[in-house]
């Protein structure tokens, strides 16, 4: 193995992520002196957060333009990447690291283990297997290229210079910075040359002005539809997975909207409307509910809605809708049965703002596109210099396309540096 401090590395990865990884072992596998530098005190660090810590690896959509069309505005870049590494590689990569995966709702794939550490150990495996020399605790203070030899000089924070032919970047952008995600990898690019679109969080929890949704923390509605409003306007729709936090609301169907609600705050007040029964018309849930107060006729209104709605939302629903709940079934007055129905397709939720950077899945923002070489993952702007992950300008939804953006630029990152 290269001497650190005297010889010019092959390639020198900066951040121990996913990208990071993936690129590192690849570029290993091509029989390249690699090292890994992770300012953490281990590898994987934010790969052991994500899916709730169980890792949402892919999502399985093996046609490559159907995948491509969820990162909106990137997908006309990363055509050529997904060409040469996509989902179907991707499966197939943990699948020949011995990590079985399995499918969930809307195609998230999972390892079957339920565990995000069975994906960190299987890229160790594949780090180990092409000898790849990673350094934890290695916080990188300075990236610079050498305008004579034409490498690249790392400084790091204790003042060690450590050189190398060719160099990725996987520090990703600024969302968990408690992982290591700082954003410096922005500041050496700028400093670089390259043109860095502004960061903000793109898939973040949303914040509730409701008192009576911060009683409900930890509560999941496994399919329900969000229709976001901005001063009584709709905007869109979103339809999945919702949960009640202590501060507001999060789950899929939330993350995929924060960005637009974000953006919406800057000059509307915005109002979510939830529809704890997307299935059903109206009309079909006034008939669901009818049936339940005959079935249910001598009991109390409180103590029958537990049987079509969470048991934990009954006290606020009806408060809301200003119903005793102490209302015999027989006895519900005919405006409240249409005022309950009504309440149930649109509960309103008045939103406070976003979470920050310390709740964001991902941030939005990083390199502009038009300055990589989607081909092999190389900057335009300077030559040899691999760019991967987060660090990229690509907004993408919640479910498993941020791995698969890190599997996919790392891959091709290191099949070229």
């Amino acid at each position: 193995m290269k001497n650190i401090k005297s010889d010019i590395w092959d390639v020198v990865v900066v951040g121990g992520g996913p990208a990071g990884m993936m690129a590192s072992g690849r570029a290993a596998a091509r029989g390249r002196a690699v090292l890994l530098l992770e300012k953490n005190e281990k590898l994987g660090k934010k790969l052991l957060i994500t899916g709730g810590g169980r890792c949402n690896v892919t999502n399985n959509k093996p046609e490559v333009r159907t995948m491509l069309a969820q990162y909106k505005s990137g997908s006309e870049f990363l055509f050529s990447a997904f060409s040469q590494f996509a989902v179907k590689d991707s499966l197939k990569f943990f699948e020949q690291l011995h990590v079985p995966l399995k499918e969930e709702n809307d195609g998230r794939m999972f390892p079957k283990s339920d565990r995000a550490q069975s994906i960190r150990e299987a890229l160790g495996r594949y780090l180990s297997e092409g000898m790849v020399s990673a350094r934890i605790r290695s916080s990188v203070l300075d990236l610079e290229k050498n305008s004579d030899g034409g490498h690249f000089v790392i400084t790091l924070n204790n003042g060690e210079k450590i050189k190398a032919q060719a160099c990725v970047l996987a520090t990703g952008g600024t969302s968990h910075p408690e992982t290591g995600s700082t954003g410096e990898g922005f500041q050496w690019l700028k400093k670089l040359g390259h043109t860095i679109i502004e960061n903000n969080f793109a898939l973040v929890p949303i914040a509730l002005a409701d008192v009576w949704v911060k009683k409900l923390g930890g509560v999941t509605l496994p399919d329900i539809k969000l229709t976001v409003l901005a001063d009584g306007r709709k905007k869109s729709v979103h339809r999945g997975k919702l949960l009640f936090t202590h501060f507001g609301v999060s789950g899929p169907a939330v993350l995929n909207m924060s960005k637009e609600v974000g953006e919406l705050l800057a000059h509307s007040r915005v109002t979510i409307l939830l529809d704890l029964f997307p299935e059903l018309d109206s009309l079909a849930l006034r008939e669901k509910f009818q049936t339940l107060l005959i079935t249910e006729s001598n009991k109390k209104i409180k103590n029958a809605l537990g049987k079509i709605i969470p048991t934990v939302l009954v006290e606020p629903l009806l408060k809301l809708a200003g119903v005793q709940p102490e209302t015999p079934n027989h006895s519900l007055r005919h405006a409240d049965r249409l005022k309950l129905t009504a309440l149930f397709k649109t509960v309103p939720l008045n939103v406070k703002g976003l979470l920050g950077a310390n709740k964001a899945v991902i941030s939005a923002g990083g390199v502009a596109l038009e300055e990589i070489n989607f081909k092999t993952m190389e900057s335009r702007i300077v030559p040899k210099l691999y760019l991967v992950g987060d660090i990229l300008n690509i907004d993408r939804p919640s479910g498993g396309y941020s791995l698969q953006l890190c599997w996919t630029t790392g891959f091709v990152a290191g099949s070229n540096a």
